[in-house]
Formats: C-alpha cells, structure tokens, sequence
C-alpha cells in the first residue's frame, strides 16, 4: 500500500482527489494540507514517513517548490510528485530543480495519475508529454548515461549552469564567453543529448546529478 499525502490549498479540488486516490486499490491517503508549512509541521514530527506527496506548487505561506526543497533536504525518501494547473517552463524547471520526481496537470487522466504514482514510487521518476512536447520519457532517461556520451568540460559545465536559475546571457557572463558561443555549445548539447529544449538539457543535469544546489 502506497501512503499518500495531498498537499493544496484548494480544498474542493484536494477532497475530490483524495475520493479519487482512495478508490485505487493500491493506494492510500494519510494526510491532508493547505501549504507546505503545514506539510513541513506534520513531516517534523511524523512516526511513520509517507511514500509520496502530491505537491500544488502554487500555495499560500510556503509553496510547493520551497516545500519540495525542504522535503529533498530532511526527508530525502519521500518522493515528491508535482500537480498543478501551471504549464509554465520556469516553474516546470523549479520543480524539477527543487527535487520533484515528476510533474502532472490536474486535467490528466485518473488512469495517468494511477500510472504516474505508481511509476514514482517503484522507478523513481514521472515525466509526462503532457506538460510539454519537449520532456524525455522515463525509460529515456532512465537509460541515458552521460559517461556514454562524449561531452567536453565546455558543455558539460553549460549543462551544469543551464540547471541554475540563469538566462543564457547570465551563463555566458559566468563562462566568460559570448552569447553566441554559448548557443553553439547548446545546439550541440541538443544534438548529443537528443533532446529538443532547456527542459530536456535540465533533466539530464538533474538525473545526472549536475544540478546540485552548491
């Protein structure tokens, strides 16, 4: 059985969902929160940790991806998988650099959510195409190894800051380079890596480890 916690400040939304979790059978809600600072109390003192949380990102006091953060840093086994109406690349990026393990809009499917729990709980990670055309799919992620890849310092040094919170024009500055040589150093990144976007290079940064919090 999978313990689940819903953490959202819409409450309408949040007990339709429960009733929805709790008619799967492999499945379990155990708790019930607004924000993240409610989610930190009850994480702070809990016995018995829950598997997985199904975080909103946009929420009153503390949101979901300071909540994400603070869950990544204390409690480093519960699993964190983003819902949220919000298809916005930068917030897509904070999640994943915060240390969610997926990201799903609340107008999937009952059966994507079931599969998406699922698939967080025993692999790990999430991705859905719904969220944009450009995110890997698990197994690709799952199976690409950046030792298999031949990557120079250069790039894998934009990888590393293409993880961060900086526009490209910020990373140039920081490579000490111009903004032109750093997009020759992403449009190769694109090709080796084969992905199509920021999101994809991100990914690969974070399931590699790159994207670390210095």
């Amino acid at each position: 059985m999978i313990k689940i916690v819903i953490v959202d400040d819409h409450i309408l939304f949040s007990q339709a969902l429960r009733g929805l979790i709790d008619h799967f059978d492999d499945f379990e809600v155990v708790e019930q929160f607004k924000n993240g600072q409610e989610l930190q109390d009850f994480c702070a003192n809990c016995k018995k940790e829950p598997d997985l949380i199904l975080m909103d990102v946009q929420m009153p006091i503390v949101n979901g991806i300071e909540a994400t953060k603070w869950i990544k840093k204390n409690h480093p086994n519960i699993k964190v998988l983003a819902l949220t109406t919000s298809d916005d690349e930068r917030t897509i990026l904070n999640m994943l650099r915060a240390g969610a393990k997926g990201y799903l809009l609340k107008d999937i499917h009952p059966s994507v959510l079931h599969q998406a729990i699922i698939e967080t709980h025993n692999k790990g990670f999430y991705y859905t195409e719904q969220v944009s055309e450009t995110l890997l799919h698990a197994n690709e992620i799952e199976t690409k190894n950046l030792d298999k890849v031949d990557l120079k310092p250069r790039e894998l040094e934009l990888l590393k800051y293409t993880a961060k919170e900086m526009t490209y024009k910020e990373i140039a500055a920081k490579m000490f380079l111009s903004p032109k040589t750093i997009d020759g150093y992403r449009e190769k990144l694109f090709v080796k890596l084969d992905v199509k976007s920021r999101v994809g290079l991100v990914l690969y940064a974070i399931k590699e480890g790159l994207a670390e919090e210095e």
